[in-house]
């Protein structure tokens, strides 16, 4: 499975949000925002990710999404040196 486009929009909607605070929430303006941050944000709220249709707050599973989409963008922009992780040698990777 890979990323589809619509997955990518979503996955840049939850990266918008603040993870510092529970109190900001994003609205996604429908007369001004880009047609693909709405529909995104739409299927994000069909999902139960979100509280609202236009954005609102991360529901307690749109926030453990959104920590790790932003732990991913983390560590493929900035490499895995600023992430808490488990040491190299006892990471079992199959082939």
């Amino acid at each position: 499975m890979s990323y589809t486009p619509e997955l990518l929009d979503e996955l840049n909607v939850l990266i918008r949000f603040d993870l510092m605070t529970n109190q900001q929430g994003i609205k996604v303006h429908t007369n001004t925002a880009d047609a693909k941050v709405i529909s995104a944000t739409r299927r994000l709220y069909d999902k139960g990710l979100v509280t609202q249709p236009d954005g609102g707050y991360l529901t307690s599973l749109g926030r453990n999404a959104a920590v790790h989409v932003h732990a991913a963008l983390t560590l493929l922009t900035e490499g895995s040196a600023n992430l808490s992780a488990t040491p190299k040698d006892e990471v079992a990777i199959s082939t």
